[in-house]
């Protein structure tokens, strides 16, 4: 098998993988907009093209609705746009930009090189997939006209399935609705233990209020954790503002109040509104909530035996409704436990494992995690040309969004590894793709290198990473690798990259490194530093790159009391003796 199979063979399944990653995703997703984005975001970042959107087909006006555009200001999203007829668009796969209607090709920034997609499921034509021209300026090639209909597809049917989910909730909801609402009058706390919609309850609670005792103006003030709000309210001829909410139920202690001629000084949207009595509730010795209650449409007087049935309708709905506010939390956690451990295998997927072998180097690496997911990477991947990339980063801030763009970092370095251009042209390029697509709030510290093995040099950018420290054989002086320039996606290249060859000799050391090991703070927040790092290296020089990079994790950790604050990434080189 020659290089360029190989090269193919790669990326059919870097392709593949993606494609399979992407299809367990969308599937359990239920949410259209997401579905989108992340179609666009997947082809733009692996294909390196900078425009892209979708259209979303209306049978009735046989034209097509932008959902989601990226680098094309003069299209609007939710406007309706003519490309071509249904008919026409189902037939084929994809079509070129050229052959779109006229009033959408004015609207397009590279129409030559542009291609439109069938969004289909089996013979059905849903909507129109758009990407303009890669950035590098290449035509698509087979496997990637191949990668995109598949996306496109699984895509697709995402939507779909997110559709009628959408539908048959919407629909069980209504009919949810109405059998609560004729059975609010003859079961109301069995009613209220079933129910887990806030909004439900409240309309039961306002029935209730209106069946059993007339009452058409009402409030309910409910506090939840340190926040106090109207929680829902009828009839009411003024709403009260924040500060007033705030006020009632701060101040009223009585289990029940009747209003009476003080409260207009005192409370005056309480007696603006005709509200005859407030009724604390309180749950284990907590005041939680405040119901206020007008008079009632009969005219007829409110009784001891009103007032407690008030307050045990009051209570149950109480209650329910903190049972509601427990459930979210639960599923919310539990929701981001399920999605961190999925993100968290996604990322462990992307990292290289096992690390390759490269020649005439010994070589280790690894991340540590301060959360579940993190925002650290480092890659080491063969180039067609027998040579080796040598990658380290740190993205901006942590957790999933940091991890996100870890993970577009990873598949542009990856999309760049056949692409005959050096590592200066490359980094811009990357660096203008990230600034483009990302908030300007997030940037990557970035330090990549390509190993030549046949010459034992390593040709590096450095691009606001903090410098590796090479230690030379026999010497306890440290030379740091700064060459290259500014940190990715703080704002688009000016000035090109620059690149710089590092001999490495037999028993050179390089130990690259993220923040995660020089800040890392004590007890007394003193920062690692990296003078202790310096002299940790100094102590093990003569170890294994992996026993040197243990020796170096164990000592941050134990400095930092077993705690980390910020990912800790740490990618080690020994050049090796000619007879290793």
């Amino acid at each position: 098998m020659d290089q360029s199979d190989k090269n193919s063979e790669l990326e059919s399944k870097f392709e593949l993988k993606t494609v399979l990653e992407t299809s367990r995703i969308l599937v359990e997703s239920r949410n259209s907009e997401f579905i989108i984005n992340n179609l666009l975001l997947i082809l733009m970042g692996r294909l390196l093209v900078p425009r892209a959107a979708i259209f979303i087909y209306d049978s009735r006006t046989n034209s097509y609705t932008l959902k989601k555009s990226k680098g094309l200001p003069k299209l609007e999203e939710e406007k309706q746009y003519k490309i071509l007829g249904k008919e026409e668009c189902k037939e084929v796969a994809y079509f070129i930009a050229e052959k779109a209607d006229a009033s959408i090709k004015k609207l397009l920034v590279d129409v030559g090189n542009s291609l439109f997609f069938n969004l289909r499921t089996n013979n059905n034509h849903h909507g129109i997939l758009f990407l303009g021209g890669k950035a590098n300026k290449e035509a698509f090639q087979e496997h990637e006209l191949e990668f995109i209909e598949g996306l496109c597809i699984i895509s697709t049917a995402a939507l779909v399935n997110s559709q009628l989910f959408t539908e048959l909730t919407n629909t069980y909801r209504n009919l949810d609705r109405r059998i609560h609402e004729l059975n609010t009058l003859f079961d109301l706390s069995k009613e209220f233990n079933l129910l887990v919609d806030r909004e439900k309850i409240s309309r039961i609670f306002k029935f209730a209020l209106l069946g059993q005792l007339f009452i058409r103006t009402f409030f309910l003030i409910y506090k939840n954790q340190d926040e106090i709000s109207l929680l829902t309210s009828s009839g009411l001829k003024k709403q009260p503002d924040p500060s007033q909410i705030e006020h009632i139920f701060k101040t009223t202690e009585d289990d029940v109040i009747e209003v009476d001629e003080r409260f207009a000084n005192d409370y005056p949207w309480i007696y603006e509104n005709n509200i005859a009595a407030l009724i604390s509730i309180s749950v284990q010795n907590e005041k939680v909530a405040i119901i206020g209650v007008g008079e009632r449409a009969n005219k007829v007087p409110y009784t001891e035996t009103d007032f407690n049935f008030l307050k045990s309708l009051a209570n149950l709905a109480v209650i329910s409704i903190q049972k509601t506010y427990f459930l979210e939390e639960r599923i919310d956690k539990e929701r981001m436990e399920e999605e961190l451990s999925i993100a968290k295998s996604i990322q462990e997927g992307l990292l290289p494992d096992p690390i390759p072998e490269v020649n005439g180097v010994d070589l280790a690496a690894r991340t540590i995690s301060s959360r579940e997911v993190g925002g650290d990477y480092f890659d080491v991947a063969r180039t067609p040309d027998g040579n080796t990339i040598l990658a380290i980063a740190d993205v901006t801030g942590k957790g999933v969004p940091a991890a996100l763009l870890m993970a577009n970092l990873q598949s542009m370095l990856h999309v760049l590894l056949p692409v005959d251009i050096t590592l200066s042209e490359a980094t811009e390029r990357i660096n203008n793709l990230i600034y483009k697509n990302t908030p300007s709030d997030k940037f990557i510290t970035f330090f990549w290198g390509k190993y030549l093995s046949t010459h034992k040099i390593l040709r590096y950018v450095n691009a606001g990473h903090n410098p590796p420290l090479l230690l030379r054989k026999n010497s306890d002086r440290f030379e740091e690798l700064s060459v290259g320039g500014l940190l990715l996606g703080a704002i688009e290249t000016m000035a090109p990259y620059e690149q710089a060859d590092v001999q490495l000799n037999p028993n050179d050391l390089l130990i690259s490194y993220t923040d995660g090991v020089n800040e890392a703070m004590n007890n007394e927040e003193e920062e690692f530093g990296t003078t202790r790092l310096k002299k940790c290296i100094l102590k093990n020089r003569d170890k294994s790159s992996e026993e040197i990079l243990d020796a170096i994790v164990q000592e941050v950790l134990a400095f930092s009391n077993q705690k980390l604050f910020d990912d800790l990434t740490l990618l080690i080189i020994r050049a090796k003796e000619l007879s290793d």
